[in-house]
């Protein structure tokens, strides 16, 4: 049976073992699958990794929470979906321990935190320039959940591909003791990535939503075609892609060095990002596929 827990002091005696009994509990690594909520079949995804590392003597915590800090004015934070029973129902069939889903005022109880995370100037490109400050926010939240849930291992979705590289980068930074996981992007059949907004989409938009995942594979499919033309060339297949596309108003195509998300020197060799980011109707979305460059010529 998953717990729904609210606050803090919930969660530090979530998972102890029993006063009484006859051995004690085997303890297993603690691992914690940070949400928004509206969850799909992507953090199902997240989930199932999790329960899988940790076996059956681990801990599993989903968190639920709307940050505030990650959302500009002009963003969704009101209308961002809240779908709390269903999320639960999704989190213990997955096999989660624990659902921690607090109040705004029990992660930040003294207003809005005058100390946080800085993203750095990896933070500032991308989505950082779309969204100004939206790291900072996503980084504050992400330290306090680790702190909170003392997770030993934290897993994250790859399609938040800078997201997930800021991550990492500070817990290496400032010395988490947490090993970060990414999992691939679930998609649907058609290769829309999985996402709680898509539910924003109308037919239309859903339909054109479709040439962000048709740029990204044009991009690897140029790759696989004619590895030594480079980075160039998988720049040029996917900008094709979406300039010959309709009701988009695309934010920025990049090929991108995964450690730091600068762009790419033609010559570049090892991994690569290429990402994308659009508006699609009234709704924003992100996407990306991991590609390997071979040897320099």
């Amino acid at each position: 049976m998953t717990e729904l827990l609210r606050t803090a002091g919930e969660l530090r005696t979530a998972g102890a073992p029993h006063a009484v009994s006859d051995a004690p509990r085997p303890r297993g690594q603690r691992a914690v699958v940070m949400t928004m909520g509206a969850l799909h079949e992507g953090h199902a995804a997240l989930i199932r990794a999790a329960r899988q590392r940790v076996g059956e003597h681990g801990h599993v915590v989903v968190t639920l929470f709307v940050n505030p800090l990650q959302f500009g004015p002009n963003e969704d934070l009101d209308r961002y979906p809240r779908t709390l029973d269903a999320d639960v129902e999704l989190a213990e069939r997955e096999g989660a321990d624990v659902v921690f889903a607090p109040s705004v005022e029990e992660v930040y109880p003294g207003g809005e935190p005058q100390v946080r995370i800085a993203a750095g100037p990896m933070g500032e490109r991308y989505e950082g320039v779309c969204r100004p400050g939206h790291f900072d926010g996503m980084l504050t939240v992400v330290a306090k959940l680790l702190h909170l849930t003392r997770a030993e291992i934290a897993f994250f979705g790859q399609k938040d591909a800078q997201q997930l590289a800021l991550i990492r980068r500070m817990a290496a930074d400032l010395n988490f003791d947490t090993e970060i996981v990414g999992v691939p992007t679930v998609r649907e059949s058609d290769g829309l990535a999985l996402s709680s907004r898509n539910r924003y989409l109308t037919p239309g938009d859903r339909a054109n939503a479709l040439a962000l995942s048709r740029a990204l594979f044009a991009g690897r499919d140029a790759l696989a075609d004619a590895p030594a033309d480079g980075p160039d060339a998988v720049r040029k297949a996917a900008r094709a892609v979406l300039d010959a596309s309709h009701g988009l108003a695309v934010d920025y195509l990049a090929l991108v060095d995964p450690a730091d998300f600068t762009e790419v020197a033609p010559s570049h060799t090892g991994p690569a990002i290429l990402a994308v980011a659009a508006e699609v109707g009234t709704t924003r979305l992100i996407d990306n596929i991991p590609l390997q460059f071979g040897v320099a010529r």
